[in-house]
């Protein structure tokens, strides 16, 4: 009964609910308090279900609600032999296709590189018009390249440009000395900031993905978180990744010319019904064709991952079906306006009252085409709280719930500590009583 009871609300491709964006002190997310997760669309057991579903099996509680709600157990039908499909600002996997698999990234790689230049920025290290000198190392870098000479002075924001339209290889060595000293430190780093966002599949041994060694390996469940942090964490990326063509100039000894920048995702000219943002393509002879896509649409932002598509268009179509199933099939409810607080009651402290406030957002993403104006919010509170107090100590919950089925809470945590009160305190109290009194 207590299973029955929790799918009989119907089926979502994902349902998380809590706190996102609390930072860590790595640069990336905190925990996202959620909901059970139910069947994703392409997962095994979407699959087995889907493959019961054809022999005339009967259907468990979740799946028969998926196929109520009209979503494909299956997803869609794309080439690459490993993708998924994540919603960006709760990190819902709303698809997946061998996303565990380790496979050559290739350019993809920079997805990580871009976001240490972030970093770097963030933090003050570098600025965007620091003049970066091109190392003989960084110009002798093949494949996709701007062609930067020997002693060559760029911006620091040129070469992100670099970076993010053309995918520039020499680009990225520059930076990643510029930043690190070499690139070997450089990778070094990456691959603590990989940890830290918990792409556990991911191991670097360079920073444009130019290596065709085959243990420098990432997963397309860990290309969509690090794509994750990139968009959330630095959102001015599409400044860059949207740009179709640009121009940059190069000052060396043999003179001054214009070099032309074309961007390698060639997602953001096809014709879609959603908003393409980005973000990053890769190709070598190990990898395949690999695509990094994001995307927005009524406020929903969505990253598309595929490694080893068979072809240079597979990879493009794949992904704009994988987007396609997602903003035909997902709607995200996010509180930005949650409801006020009040001050908490406090017994024994050296004040009588503390201030709350949130912990956190709150956001749900589902697939059942809910009516969100219908949500029901609602403030759970202890009457008080009892000194002494802490600041950030857990105060209470704001409670979601749609059609009478709870969606999931906010944590309320308390603004300011509150210490006991000693007997001095109390004397004072009621000295000032009397003082008032006269």
């Amino acid at each position: 009964m207590r299973r029955m009871k929790r799918w009989i609300s119907g089926w979502a491709a994902v349902i998380l609910a809590g706190t996102v964006a609390i930072k860590s002190s790595c640069g990336g997310l905190g925990p996202i308090f959620a909901a059970e997760p139910v069947l994703v669309a392409g997962s095994s057991a979407a699959k087995a279900a889907a493959s019961r579903q054809e022999a005339g099996e009967e259907l468990t509680w979740d799946e028969a609600a998926a196929e109520t709600a009209g979503v494909s157990l299956s997803g869609p039908d794309i080439s690459a032999p490993s993708a998924i499909l994540m919603e960006a600002s709760t990190g819902g996997v709303v698809y997946e296709k061998n996303a565990d698999e380790q496979r050559s990234p290739a350019s993809i790689t920079k997805i990580m590189t871009l976001i240490l230049i972030f970093d770097a920025l963030e933090s003050g290290k570098i600025h965007m018009n620091d003049e970066v000198t091109t190392s003989a190392y960084a110009k002798s870098m093949g494949g996709s390249q701007v062609f930067l000479e020997e002693g060559e002075v760029q911006t620091v924001e040129t070469l992100i440009k670099c970076i993010v339209i053309a995918s520039g290889n020499d680009a990225s060595v520059a930076m990643a000395e510029f930043i690190a000293g070499d690139e070997k430190t450089f990778v070094d780093m990456m691959n603590e900031r990989a940890k830290g966002l918990g792409m556990t599949g991911t191991h670097f041994e360079d920073c444009c993905g130019l290596t065709e060694s085959k243990t420098h390996v990432t997963t397309a469940r860990d290309i969509a978180l690090m794509s994750r942090e990139l968009i959330n964490h630095y959102p001015q990326i599409h400044n860059y990744s949207t740009v179709w063509m640009d121009t940059i100039t190069h000052v060396t000894k043999q003179g001054t010319k214009e070099f032309g920048l074309s961007n390698t995702n060639k997602l953001l000219k096809m014709a879609t019904n959603f908003h393409v943002t980005g973000l990053k393509t890769g190709s070598t002879s190990l990898a395949k064709y690999c695509l990094s896509a994001t995307a927005e649409k009524d406020g929903v932002r969505m990253i598309a991952a595929v490694m080893a598509a068979p072809d240079y268009k597979a990879r493009f179509s794949d992904a704009a079906a994988l987007l396609n199933f997602g903003y035909a099939n997902c709607r995200l409810y996010e509180d930005k306006s949650p409801l006020p607080l009040p001050q908490m009651t406090v017994t024994n402290g050296v004040a009588d009252q503390v201030e709350l406030r949130y912990q956190g957002s709150f956001s749900y993403l589902g697939l059942h085409g809910e009516d969100f104006e219908a949500m029901e919010r609602s403030l759970v509170l202890p009457e008080a709280l009892k000194a002494p107090v802490k600041e950030g100590q857990p105060a209470g919950m704001l409670e979601y719930r749609l059609h009478g089925e709870k969606l999931g809470e906010l944590p309320i945590v308390t603004a300011k500590g509150v210490k006991e009160a000693r007997f001095g305190d109390y004397m004072r109290k009621v000295l000032g009583v009397w003082g008032m009194g006269d």
